[in-house]
């Protein structure tokens, strides 16, 4: 990167039509980024992206330029490569000075790679997908050739705008082939992130053209939860879509309210009914609003409004990709109607079932002894149909503590909790040893030899002196044997209680804990 003694010879019109705000900030991030480079700190990384997004709707034309100047030598290949892709401005435009330059250091690996995701953020932004599409073939083929753990980082953001940019102009299937090679890169590499990011763009595109066959060989929680809810597995699909859920990052509230989406739709598929925390968390009531007069209607068990809310929010469930799933929901409407039906009538006939239910058909009533028999046959309901009369009898509702349902409710919290708690120890992260002093080698001599010579006079008793010491006084005198350190009144009797002796606390008083800070 160029020196602050360089960059003053750059014109000054280069920064009067920036916001110096956001220049500096940029520039700050720079240095932040040589810095994680230099001391191989992935944090610091971290936190430069993060500042980043949160500069990403300040960017400019006039910021780009300039922060690009800045950021890599004028002339070289990358700079004038990412110059191309900024649109020229009248009031942003640069005299460049034509002279020779003097001999200029190479900017780093990662400053290289964050200008291009500086570059294509800007261009995506601004809804120059063409332009995106070249910038980001342009940082794929640089990544390639560059295998640096903390080009790591920046390169699993590139990988995902660089999918979003064939995304937006319609081409995603021309990338599939990338995405699998940067994959095996990533692997051959030990590029955990960039692994992790590859799987969900392939994810992502197989399931775009709905390749589920190809889709299922890759399997990752969010995705893995699609996948196994169409496959009917519902139960897996439910475990990994709350898992995605919970990792998710807070800031990502556009992917937390998809898991949540399709969280809700399996959980209603597998008989259960969301709380209404789920529909009222900050931020996403008013996504989670069709789903929530969905969840209403399929508690209820009313088919007609059923219905009534999946014509009114049709394209919000086509745009989700989950109008199939509704269409499956009928099913479970109906077991819930037939299931209140039970449990508030001992006795009713099939025809005011059918009348409950708003089955429309032409023969409600056989429709209705159809769907009662099918629902005792699953264990939904308890009881039997009278066929000669035309009655649906239900039997009395035993008590559900003296069967094995409370056990069963109990050990799936007792095990989601035990989960958490492993999950969050094996994400703990501790500081490295490094930063800490370690005891030199002299010094660790010293003080082993010290210890000797201290042993050795308490063994003896040949050190007047040092038998003078009123807490060696009073080992000697409680019989005290032993290498004990002592720093505290505590710790001092405990070294008399380990060996069998146990003196009166005031026996101790009596010292400070100067005195006390031996070894004996």
């Amino acid at each position: 990167m160029m020196q602050d003694a360089e960059m003053k010879e750059l014109p000054a019109s280069v920064y009067s039509s920036t916001s110096p705000s956001t220049l500096q900030h940029l520039k700050e991030i720079v240095s932040l980024i040589e810095a994680g480079a230099y001391a191989r700190e992935v944090r610091r990384i971290f936190r430069a992206i993060r500042l980043t997004m949160a500069l990403r709707r300040r960017l400019k034309a006039s910021v780009i330029f300039s922060f690009l100047n800045f950021a890599l030598p004028p002339g070289s290949d990358v700079h004038t490569k990412l110059l191309s892709f900024i649109p020229k401005e009248d009031d942003c435009e640069m005299e460049i000075d034509s002279a020779a330059p003097a001999a200029v250091k190479l900017p780093l690996p990662e400053i290289e790679i964050f200008c291009y995701l500086i570059v294509l953020i800007f261009l995506i932004d601004q809804k120059k997908y063409d332009e995106a599409v070249a910038c980001a073939s342009a940082s794929i083929a640089r990544l390639k050739n560059l295998n640096r753990r903390t080009v790591d980082v920046l390169a699993s953001r590139l990988y995902s705008y660089y999918s979003l940019s064939y995304q937006l102009t319609g081409n995603l299937a021309e990338i599939r082939g990338n995405l699998l090679a940067l994959h095996r890169i990533a692997t051959l590499r030990h590029d955990e992130l960039g692994q992790e990011t590859l799987l969900n763009l392939l994810l992502f595109n197989y399931l775009h053209y709905n390749l589920y066959d190809q889709a299922e060989k890759l399997r990752y929680l969010f995705y893995l939860g699609k996948i196994r809810t169409i496959q009917l597995e519902y139960t897996d699909a439910k475990e990994s879509l709350l898992q995605a859920a919970r990792k998710a990052p807070t800031a990502a509230r556009g992917f937390r309210v998809q898991c949540n989406k399709w969280a809700i739709i399996v959980r209603l598929l597998l008989g259960e009914i969301p709380e209404r925390t789920v529909f009222t968390q900050k931020g996403m009531e008013i996504a989670l609003r069709p789903y929530f007069e969905l969840t209403n209607a399929v508690r209820i068990g009313d088919l007609e409004r059923f219905k009534t809310v999946a014509e009114k929010f049709s394209c919000t469930f086509s745009s989700d990709r989950t109008n199939n799933l509704i269409v499956r929901l009928r099913h479970n409407v109906i077991r819930t109607g037939i299931h209140n039906i039970s449990l508030s009538y001992s006795r009713i006939s099939l025809a005011d079932v059918a009348k409950k239910l708003r089955l429309n058909s032409e023969n409600p009533i056989a429709d209705a002894e159809n769907i009662v028999t099918k629902a005792i046959r699953d264990g939904a309901i308890d009881a039997t149909v009278d066929h000669a009369n035309g009655w649906m009898v239900s039997k009395e509702t035993g008590d559900i503590y003296s069967t094995n349902e409370p056990q069963i409710a109990l050990n799936s919290r007792i095990a989601f909790c035990l989960n958490m708690h492993n999950d969050a120890v094996r994400a703990l992260r501790f500081p490295s040893n490094s930063q800490k002093e370690k005891e030199s080698a002299e010094k660790r001599r010293e003080r082993r030899q010290q210890e000797k010579e201290l042993a050795k006079n308490i063994a003896e008793g040949d050190d007047d002196d040092f038998l003078t010491d009123p807490i060696v006084t009073l080992a000697v005198e409680f019989h005290l044997v032993g290498d004990f350190v002592v720093d505290t009144y505590g710790s001092l009797w405990f070294a008399f209680v380990q060996c069998g002796r146990s003196p009166a606390v005031s026996t101790f008083k009596n010292y400070s804990v100067e005195d006390l800070t031996i070894n004996i």
